[in-house]
């Protein structure tokens, strides 16, 4: 694996240092308050899992042209990941982390990456072109796929009173104009649309590892 300096872990840790001395400890204790309230709420029973089988899903890609779930995937396994939006610091970095440490591995490996978010084309082009992504980024309108895996979330109404007082609004960057997101989640998944691997986290600020990926592709 390509020499990278730090795990996305360390990342999140030394980014939530300087975001908390920025918002001050008002704004920090909302979105720890969120984040307890996720974790204590766990994962949703109908979350998709490791042997479902993926739905037919109609896309967009970030010059807003549709593609299908199915033409998306590649030949053989396609590592698909969900994520909030690049409104999403978290996400930003976690895509930017992929594309350093794990697009190479994949791309020895014959595997596509795709990335998919509830965002417009435009936020997903935004998110291509600030992060350097090299891997296809798609759009999920209206959050539909996300509702038919079960991973569909919000943020809470005090988070959104934050965002705002932090100058933005998910809904602003949403293709449907809602506050409606993913829980980031990786899926391992067979040309055929068979879930090998699935990894979802309630957390937002936590993030699959590239070795546990890799570790799932090689399976």
């Amino acid at each position: 694996m390509p020499e990278t300096t730090t795990t996305i872990d360390d990342q999140v840790a030394t980014f939530n240092e300087g975001f908390t001395a920025q918002i001050g400890p008002d704004l920090s204790a909302v979105f720890a308050a969120e984040q307890a309230a996720l974790t204590e709420s766990g994962l949703p029973a109908d979350a998709v899992a490791a042997g479902d089988t993926l739905p037919a899903a109609a896309l967009l890609d970030s010059a807003g042209s549709s593609v299908s779930l199915g033409d998306a995937l590649g030949d053989g396994r396609t590592v698909l990941v969900f994520y909030r939006g690049s409104w999403c610091p978290y996400c930003n970095l976690t895509l930017k982390h992929y594309q350093e440490a794990l697009l190479p591995e994949l791309t020895q490996r014959g595997v596509k990456l795709v990335a998919i978010s509830p965002q417009t084309p435009e936020a997903s082009d935004l998110a291509v072109s600030n992060g350097g992504l090299e891997f296809t980024v798609l759009t999920d309108p209206g959050n539909a796929l996300v509702r038919q895996l079960g991973i569909l979330t919000e943020p809470s109404a005090d988070a959104r009173k934050a965002h705002a007082a932090l100058g933005f609004d998910v809904a602003d960057s949403n293709a449907d104009q809602t506050g409606d997101i993913p829980y980031p989640t990786v899926l391992v998944v067979e040309a055929d649309g068979r879930v090998v691997f699935a990894d979802v986290h309630v957390d937002y600020t936590t993030r699959t590892e590239v070795p546990a990926l890799l570790a799932a592709v090689d399976a």
